[in-house]
């Protein structure tokens, strides 16, 4: 089955599901107001205001170790000034994102998908930094959106998702193979519709549709890679749906080591035990952000 067939049945399923999730009006405005050229940062933070949920969450994302301000942050005009105009847009997307999946009726638990997509948001910082790609938090917040369907299929066609999970219980098969054979379209290509829904940035539905085949990403590959090399590290690191699916790679035979072996020069310099090891250090910030996210009290 090719991509253009994945693709179709994805968007024939989501065409399907009632109730789809929307982003949340004031995430809108917010969005909107971005795209306004003389923009002022008052005005966003005023309209983020209104939104606690939003607000709160923009605060604990800003006082994680991703972002490391150095001194906790009370302020949210402050908290938008240390991010600037132009990750404030992503951050808002990332929120949103949170706030439409905040629930626990999945085939998968909530708290598990958002330690292994934070996993990866964290890891692909570290690893972009290590090879030099320019926008560290672009790497973030496309780790952190990478599976978005998973969790679609997870609580939008739970029970035939179930089955898929069922199926690759013991044997050595991929979860996004097992998809394909099971429901004749994959995560990627589901995430991609929502996205688009959503009107995502395009560099983010390339990395949602590629991550599992960087050598196929046309707007970014570099970053596709850093994502899917990410989605590796976290899957052997214990950020992986709980071992839901069987991981195992080898590197140095992995394409999107070899995309960023001949595109990012600064590779070289490149301890990768030493990275394993921040990798592992990573993991209980990963833990404690997703519960402080999700804490409701």
């Amino acid at each position: 089955m090719d991509k253009s067939e994945l693709m179709q049945k994805a968007m024939q399923l989501v065409e399907k599901i009632d109730d789809l999730p929307t982003i949340p009006v004031i995430a809108t405005q917010v969005l909107q107001l971005l795209d306004q050229p003389d923009v002022k940062l008052e005005e966003v933070a005023d309209l983020i205001l209104t939104d606690q949920v939003m607000t709160a969450r923009v605060m604990k994302m800003i006082n994680s170790p991703v972002y490391k301000p150095g001194s906790e942050i009370t302020s949210l005009k402050r908290a938008l000034v240390f991010l600037g105009m132009r990750h404030i847009r992503e951050i808002a997307l990332t929120t949103s994102f949170i706030d439409a999946f905040d629930q626990n009726s999945g085939a998968v638990g909530i708290n598990t998908f958002w330690e292994h997509s934070f996993g990866v948001g964290m890891v692909s910082k570290i690893m972009a930094q290590k090879v030099g790609y320019s926008d560290l938090e672009k790497a973030y917040i496309a780790g952190i959106m990478h599976d978005l369907g998973e969790v679609v299929l997870s609580q939008f066609m739970r029970d035939e998702f179930i089955k898929v999970l069922e199926s690759i219980k013991g044997r050595l098969v991929k979860l996004v193979e097992a998809e394909a054979d099971i429901l004749g379209t994959t995560h990627c290509e589901m995430g991609v519709c929502m996205a688009r829904k959503w009107n995502f940035p395009e560099v983010y539905c390339d990395v949602m549709l590629n991550h599992h085949t960087p050598v196929d990403a046309s707007v970014d590959p570099v970053l596709c890679a850093i994502v899917n090399l990410s989605d590796l590290f976290c899957g052997v690191r214990g950020l992986n749906y709980d071992g839901m699916e069987w991981i195992s790679f080898n590197l140095q035979d992995e394409p999107a080591w070899k995309i960023l072996k001949q595109q990012c020069p600064k590779l070289v310099e490149m301890d990768v035990e030493r990275f394993c090891y921040e990798i592992d250090d990573a993991i209980p910030d990963v833990k404690d952000l997703v519960a402080s996210i999700f804490n409701k009290k």
